[in-house]
């Protein structure tokens, strides 16, 4: 082996070394970048009624469900990129259920009530519900926490849901009738769709004193209601005060026929039912070149018999068809028809014309009668809500509950909206923006990156490459911006080592060195020595002189 390959084989290690420095280099820059801090409930001013930023772990407070059907495993565990926690849904295709019960239940019937939470879905959201229900009194729905599942009595559900053509943030109130004892579902009509990208979003209710319920999205009204407006919910709340008498029936000579046939109607004589749809066309002529003895397909005269077929057992071999090239030079081959065409003496079968039926009533209906269960009010009569539960199928994992608030003032609910929801929601934004940017350069950078980590003799570093590379595409401006200044320094030392020795002295014509060369060569890499060199140059000087005065 050449001394020069050996020299550079045994720089190749400290070149392998450096590479994973330089990479190592930008990731602990990546780290380095602050993440966004969320304010805690202390640094709001005001007292919600009930708030959970479940910067502790939910055990000990929330209660899982027992119930059979739903094993889905809660998490206690961060938002990704935040330092901020909340209750995560940890599996794919399970139903989960879970339920906190509040100190003392929740008025809706006085003033105003506002409803908040935020949802994540990190992994996107294809099929399940995110929303939570507000639950009645257990002494007097009868439930129990340890047995909460969607037969469990509630208030209200609020809260995203998407599955197929179904997007929207739901919101349903169930509502006693007065009158009857039962206890109704009232939805509201045309709720707003529900995000469904991988951002933190904040859901408010904000239920007011003059029946009005309003539907908040980050922040934003995105629908308003009104509880006792048939427009507005579905079934309407207050119901009519007519229904259809269940008991009357349609009498047997009721006739809702509009058009019946002409009795009096005959079929003309010249109407031929048995007339043909299609005759042949008389006038057609066969057309010049017509092969009639040509057949559509022959034999393939290429074709041969298989060296293994057997006729005792496959039978006899025939050639395989094509069809015939005669054929496609001519109008056509074998046997000529004339061509089918309408018969204009067509009229199908006859029916007599129709006209207005002289006996039509009318679309029977049954007749009206007082509801036995109507009644009115000014104002809905919620029950009180008692604890807050979420219960939901999912065929994603990774929707994460945060903050979740009950006030009785709409400014408290933005004042958390802003300190706990608007940080995250802001960086996660930012962060989309940059990927969603991510220029044609810095895309060959990275790919560039990607094919350093499959070179062969990094084959052993490759998975930690890889993981530096990905986490340099969430902050590719700062990779970038930290990887050029870093790869001009290592090609500056690799230049340096594989190509910076001594370099031998240019002979002149009259065989002396190139003094200049050696100069600039002191003047760039021996910079210390230049006072030793001058203090050097002054003695011999003074030597010179001290000489020349003795001759």
């Amino acid at each position: 082996m050449k001394r020069k390959e050996v020299e550079n084989n045994k720089r190749l290690p400290f070149m392998v070394d450096f590479l994973l420095y330089l990479l190592l280099t930008t990731a602990v820059c990546l780290t380095s970048i602050p993440q966004y801090s969320i304010a805690s409930a202390d640094s709001v001013g005001s007292s919600p009624i009930f708030y959970d930023s479940f910067d502790q772990s939910f055990e000990g407070h929330w209660i899982v469900s027992e119930e059979n059907d739903y094993n889905g495993v809660w998490r206690h565990s961060k938002s990704e990129g935040h330092d901020d926690y909340g209750l995560l849904v940890s599996e794919n295709a399970r139903k989960y259920a879970i339920v906190k019960e509040l100190d003392e239940p929740v008025s809706l019937n006085h003033g105003t009530i506002v409803l908040q939470f935020e949802t994540r879905f990190q992994n996107g959201l294809e099929c399940g519900g995110a929303y939570l229900k507000y639950l009645r009194q257990q002494e007097v729905a009868g439930w129990n926490p340890k047995e909460f599942s969607n037969e469990t009595p509630y208030s209200i559900m609020f809260g995203p849901d998407k599955c197929g053509s179904t997007n929207k943030v739901h919101f349903i109130f169930k509502h006693k009738n007065p009158v009857s004892g039962e206890y109704i579902e009232h939805h509201l009509k045309s709720p707003p769709p529900a995000p469904s990208d991988k951002l933190s979003h904040v859901y408010t209710a904000i239920l007011k004193p003059d029946n009005e319920v309003s539907i908040l999205v980050d922040g934003e009204e995105k629908k308003k209601g009104n509880f006792l407006l048939a427009d507005d919910f579905e079934p309407s709340l207050i119901p009519s005060k007519s229904i259809p008498d269940p008991d009357d029936k349609k009498p047997l000579d009721w006739d809702e026929r509009a058009k019946i046939p002409d009795p009096d109607a005959t079929k003309p004589d010249d109407w031929d039912e048995d007339a043909p749809l299609e005759i042949e066309d008389e006038e057609a002529v066969k057309p010049e070149g017509w092969l009639d003895d040509e057949p559509k397909e022959i034999n393939d005269p290429d074709a041969a018999k298989p060296e293994d077929w057997d006729e005792e057992e496959d039978g006899e071999w025939e050639a395989p068809t094509i069809d015939n090239p005669l054929c496609e030079a001519a109008p056509g081959c074998g046997e000529w028809k004339k061509p089918m065409k309408r018969n204009p003496a067509y009229k199908g079968k006859w029916h007599p014309p129709l006209i207005d039926n002289p006996n039509f009533k009318g679309i029977w209906k049954p007749q009206e009668i007082p509801n036995p269960h109507y009644f009115e009010l000014d104002r809905p009569n919620f029950e009180p809500i008692a604890a807050i539960g979420i219960e939901i199928w999912t065929m994603q994992d990774g929707i994460l509950f945060d903050n979740i608030l009950i006030a009785n003032d709409g400014k408290v609910a933005e004042s958390y909206r802003m300190t706990t929801w608007k940080p995250k929601y802001e960086a996660e934004k930012e962060k989309q923006k940059s990927e969603e940017e991510l220029s044609g350069f810095q895309k060959v950078v990275f790919d560039l990156l990607y094919k350093i980590g499959d070179i062969p003799f990094l084959d052993a570093y490759k998975l930690q490459i890889v993981e530096f590379i990905d986490s340099g595409k969430k902050q590719p401006n700062v990779t970038i911006g930290t990887l050029i200044p870093s790869a001009v320094v290592t090609l500056v030392i690799c230049y340096k080592i594989l190509f910076g020795g001594k370099k031998p002295n240019v002979a002149t014509k009259e065989g002396r060195t190139d003094s200049a060369a050696a100069i600039n060569q002191g003047r760039t890499g021996e910079k210390g020595e230049e006072p030793e060199r001058e203090a050097t140059a002054a003695a011999a000087a003074r030597r010179r002189r001290a000489n020349r005065r003795e001759t």
